[in-house]
């Protein structure tokens, strides 16, 4: 790609990850395009940004047409409920931005010459019977299920992201996110960290589901960024798992939370959600050797600074 300034356009840019991605992208030197539609997002999440003259905020559903008026070089489609309360409730928009607003991020990358970066998910993997998840693993999904609607639309972005770069030659990228966390999640955002803190925080029982013994693997969000940032200007065509790999149970998970959150809450237990995943352990044995990537911010300190956040949201 030419050298100089990079336009980047970000879908979902005002979202939790979308966001801190802006923000690394100016960074860089980029001039950020962020689009969302706020069904999940939060001005919020960019008011820091707003001043900014080489960032832009554009209200925008990105199933619809996306005009963008100025030359693109990167399109990063961040753009998807990601939180199960979320895909549960908002199950059709969940499909439709996974296949319709892909399909429309694909079309201004070719329409511009831009290189595209999709943000799928670990949840491709669905109920993994391999573990932990190379990117060669097929997955374990229920196309049926409750949670279908999200895994199945990821699955299927994947599969048009790769059609757009073998049939019409578009630079593509494929990230497959795994369980990320830190400053700028939602109180209520329903998965484990901020369900966790939000409880702990305001003296709450903090609910684990199940017996407690699922596993996942939690990667503190500065960590991801550097990941995707590294794949976006590498040369790999082929999804690419950046995730942590210290992998840990619900119930250890919990009581960290509580006793760094210096709580006195209680642990109760309720039925587990229909189809989730059992276990959670990305393989980032491709990041590695092809990124020189690994996280590196340790589980406690990327909780206290979550925890700090969070201190400040609940007041």
């Amino acid at each position: 790609m030419a050298s100089g300034k990079k336009h980047a356009v970000v879908t979902g840019g005002a979202g939790f990850l979308g966001s801190h991605l802006c923000d690394r992208l100016l960074a860089e030197g980029c001039t950020v395009i962020a689009v969302d539609n706020l069904v999940t997002g939060d001005v919020k999440n960019i008011a820091h940004l707003l001043g900014n003259p080489s960032f832009r905020f554009v209200k925008h559903d990105v199933t619809e047409f996306i005009f963008i008026d100025s030359p693109v070089d990167y399109v990063l489609h961040f753009a998807s409920p990601a939180s199960p309360i979320d895909y549960l409730k908002l199950p059709i928009q969940t499909l439709k931005v996974g296949s319709l607003g892909t399909h429309k991020a694909l079309g201004l990358a070719k329409a511009k010459g831009a290189r595209f970066l999709l943000a799928s998910t670990s949840e491709v993997y669905g109920d993994p019977l391999v573990h932990p998840q190379p990117e060669s693993y097929w997955g374990n999904v229920n196309p049926v299920g409750v949670r279908g609607v999200y895994d199945e639309a990821k699955r299927f972005a994947e599969a048009m992201t790769m059609a757009y770069q073998r049939y019409h030659a578009v630079d593509t990228r494929i990230v497959r996110i795994f369980n990320t966390y830190g400053p700028r999640m939602r109180l209520n955002d329903g998965r484990a960290i901020p369900a966790f803190l939000s409880q702990a925080l305001e003296g709450n029982d903090v609910t684990v589901f199940g017996n407690g013994s699922q596993t996942r693997s939690v990667c503190y969000v500065d960590d991801l960024i550097e990941g995707i940032y590294r794949l976006l200007v590498s040369n790999e065509v082929y999804p690419m798992n950046i995730g942590n790999q210290d992998e840990i149970t619900m119930l250890q998970l919990a009581k960290e939370v509580i006793e760094l959150a210096g709580s006195r809450s209680k642990i109760v237990f309720k039925d587990l959600p229909e189809d989730d995943p059992k276990v959670r352990q990305p393989d980032t044995t491709r990041a590695q050797t092809i990124l020189q990537w690994k996280a590196r911010i340790d589980r406690k300190e990327g909780l206290k600074r979550t925890i700090e956040y969070f201190r400040s949201q609940i007041r």
